[in-house]
């Protein structure tokens, strides 16, 4: 006898029917980091901002990879420690060294990638900019 998430259909064998469940499940997974995760909120407006600035910009194709793919791992860190906060309060409500510990390795991750996408807008964003404003 197998078991589903609720609500959730079995798992298919492969297919169409999987790719569409797999999309559906992950805009759900990003309409409720949108909902309930300020933080997911904060940082997706920030991509608003430097996305269209990445592609605006005389960036080279190489640079605007870098550019928006530190943004793109900002967005992906943070999901992930949404889950394992999310999973975390699921498990209990209550104090736990574990389940704490598990948190702030989640919110390290995410300053860690905060960090790098920080250094790859001043190295790659900072010189390209400043360039314009001198002119």
């Amino acid at each position: 006898m197998s078991s589903t998430p609720a609500g959730r259909p079995p798992k298919s064998t492969g297919g169409f029917g999987r790719v569409a469940n797999a999309a559906r499940y992950s805009l759900q997974g990003l309409r409720a980091a949108f909902q309930h995760e300020a933080a997911f909120r904060q940082e997706l407006a920030l991509c608003v901002v430097l996305v269209p600035l990445a592609l605006w910009l005389p960036f080279s194709a190489l640079e605007r990879v870098l550019l928006i793919g530190s943004l793109l791992i900002v967005l992906i860190t943070e999901l992930l420690n949404s889950a394992i906060e999310a999973l975390a309060d699921l498990i209990s409500t209550q104090a736990h060294p574990l389940a704490g510990r598990a948190k702030d390795l989640g919110s390290a991750a995410v300053m860690v990638a905060l960090a790098l996408a920080l250094l790859t807008w001043v190295g790659i964003g900072a010189p390209v900019i400043i360039g314009l404003l001198l002119q």
